[in-house]
């Protein structure tokens, strides 16, 4: 119902703490990085917001959630941002984090190739 809102309430932090920890350093290696999880962040937020309103879990008008419109239904929503969006949000970070790494393998590993036997 309302799962997307926890890796999109990561990605509103994340930039609210990079805006602010990279102010004077505006060409920072880090900040790209870190650039790369906010976009899979949102756009994952995006897809999945997307997919809510087809399916009719969220409505273009107040209270918008289709969950808060049921007092019964709201113990069920939290329930599920706390296990199914937390756990999305983390995968996500998780994705981003073994993705970074790999790219500084290989980019340490290209910097070490030797042409000497080419000649």
């Amino acid at each position: 119902m309302a799962c997307f809102l926890v890796p999109l309430t990561e990605g509103i932090i994340l930039s609210a703490a990079k805006k602010i920890a990279f102010k004077k350093n505006a060409d920072s290696v880090i900040k790209a990085k870190l650039g790369h999880l906010e976009n899979m962040l949102y756009g994952g937020s995006f897809l999945l917001a997307i997919e809510h309103i087809y399916h009719g879990e969220v409505v273009l008008y107040p209270p918008f959630l289709t969950a808060m419109k049921n007092p019964e239904d709201i113990p069920e929503m939290l329930h599920e941002m706390a296990t199914v969006g937390f756990s999305m949000a983390l995968v996500v970070t998780a994705v981003w984090a073994v993705g970074e790494l790999i790219s500084q393998f290989i980019s340490r590993k290209s910097k070490n190739i030797n042409l000497s036997g080419a000649f």
